[in-house]
């Protein structure tokens, strides 16, 4: 489904990924995990078109996507939950979901896109006139996720959904995930909370200064002593 070959980006003059190559298959859920700084967000959004690839090449359904205007992404199937959600506080919940379902495609399935958003997160369905800006964090990243999927997508795009909130909560975030993706819907979910994401993942990659420095299945990555040592804290001898 979605093909990364050779990634380069910059910031202005500074690289920020260096020939970095992935894959997500349809219907797969995959992550990439790596300190703060390793360059996750800047990769998650060239995939999503936000941000301008400087070389390589992607690739979305054996299409060639890598040049395409950013405000064409979304048409292709790809949706992205961006870092600190960005929803319009002064907005209703509903607004903010409803902002997701714009393309023609999506606004004719409006009515079921909402009614599958309310049943992955029931707490939504009081706050439907609220603004979004009352919501708890929380809430806040479930309506950030929801207005996501009202778009359809084929691919999901997840930029640390789990930064900010109470354990609890983060609990409940990766459930949903993990109930997106059974439901069909393709994830890439960039992530810090290593333990949690590799758990959810069937495969993963480790970013480190903008290069891919380990991929493979989750659960043989969480086992590698070196893995554990960098990122779960746990020394193995």
């Amino acid at each position: 489904m979605l093909d990364v070959v050779n990634l380069q980006a910059n910031y202005g003059a500074a690289p920020a990924l260096w020939d970095v190559s992935l894959n997500v298959a349809k219907g797969e859920l995959v992550c990439v995990v790596g300190p703060n700084g390793a360059g996750k967000s800047t990769l998650i959004n060239v995939i999503a078109g936000l941000h301008r690839a400087k070389g390589g090449k992607l690739a979305f359904d054996g299409k060639d996507i890598t040049q395409l205007p950013s405000h064409r992404f979304c048409s292709t199937g790809i949706a992205i939950v961006p870092e600190g959600r960005r929803l319009f506080t002064g907005m209703t919940v509903l607004e903010n979901l409803e902002l997701g379902s714009f393309l023609p495609h999506a606004k004719q399935q409006r009515s079921a896109s909402l009614a599958r958003v309310l049943s992955l997160f029931p707490a939504l369905k009081q706050k439907l006139q609220s603004p979004a800006g009352s919501l708890s964090g929380g809430q806040q990243q479930m309506v950030a996720i929801g207005r996501a999927m009202m778009s359809r997508p084929q691919l999901l795009l997840l930029d640390e959904p789990s930064l900010g909130l109470a354990p609890a909560v983060v609990l409940d975030m990766f459930k949903a995930i993990r109930d997106i993706n059974a439901q069909g819907t393709s994830v890439l979910l960039v992530e810090q909370n290593v333990a949690m994401a590799m758990e959810i993942a069937r495969r993963a990659y480790v970013l480190e200064e903008g290069r891919i420095v380990a991929d493979g299945l989750a659960k043989d990555l969480l086992e590698r002593p070196e893995i554990q040592k960098a990122y779960l804290g746990i020394e193995t001898h």
